[in-house]
């Protein structure tokens, strides 16, 4: 197993600017679209990278109300160290340790509920593929911000969405009943692999071939480990939204591993 080298940015929300292993970066990173003046409340900017989505990624706030705010750090962003940052009703800490395992801590009153997503853009080629359970139950988004509907992993409505491939002028998201997801590159291999005890867990799917925005429109392609089973809070039924406890924490981890023996 290779490796990883993680760098963030506490500054300006947390971001994850870099994650490189064996020499290859595996983030997708955008510049100059004004990513480092943000305050909480503007709307979101996509520069790439892995974003942090709290307390919902879709909805109000879009992509949550984390990104757009400085955290507190104890390091310099590079390698491990320990990131907090507070929010309205909640508070969160990220700590970065061997460069792999990820330990999180959300604080807030019991009974709040949130979804969390390690929203990750890759750099992937047009021969990549993601590789989960075959027949995992899957929530389909068939449009950038239409309603999901139900179906079964790798082609919950007829189209399969395991292979990413040139770009077509689609956008669709999907969030998957799974805990670990493994990337295909060519010989390159990335995995997630996301716990917590006693919470809804997924993988959502950003596959965007250039069909998003209307806009403009650009390639981005996302794996995104998650608690909960939904890209909006407020569409969340019941089990499909993560729930302080009567501790009034979540702790959750999340493991990234390069150039596995992941199928």
């Amino acid at each position: 197993m290779g490796s990883l080298d993680i760098v963030t940015d506490p500054a300006h929300g947390g971001r994850w600017t870099s994650l490189r292993a064996g020499g290859r970066e595996w983030l997708w990173r955008r510049e100059g679209v004004g990513r480092k003046h943000v305050s909480p409340g503007d709307a979101f900017v996509d520069a790439g990278g892995l974003e942090e989505c709290v307390p919902t990624v879709r909805g109000a706030p879009d992509h949550g109300d984390a990104w757009s705010r400085a955290r507190r750090s104890d390091g310099d962003g590079s390698g491990g160290g320990t990131e907090s940052v507070d929010c309205e009703r909640f508070s969160l800490t990220r700590t970065v340790q061997d460069g792999a395992r990820v330990d999180y801590v959300l604080a807030a009153d019991p009974g709040f509920r949130f979804v969390w997503a390690a929203h990750a853009l890759l750099d992937l080629s047009e021969r990549a593929s993601v590789q989960l359970p075959d027949g995992a139950g899957t929530r389909l988004y068939p449009s950038a911000n239409g309603p999901w509907v139900k179906g079964s992993w790798p082609a919950p409505q007829g189209p399969r969405l395991d292979c990413f491939g040139p770009d077509d002028g689609t956008a669709v998201g999907a969030v998957v009943d799974a805990s670990r997801a493994c990337v295909h590159d060519d010989e390159d291999r990335l995995s997630f692999a996301l716990e917590a005890d006693g919470q809804p867990l997924s993988i959502a799917l950003w596959r965007n071939l250039g069909g998003f925005p209307a806009t403009g429109p650009y390639r981005s392609t996302g794996v995104e480990p998650m608690l909960g089973r939904v890209f909006d809070l407020a569409e969340a039924g019941p089990g499909d939204a993560a729930q302080v406890t009567a501790s009034g924490e979540v702790h959750w981890r999340l493991t990234v591993t390069a150039n596995c023996n992941c199928r």
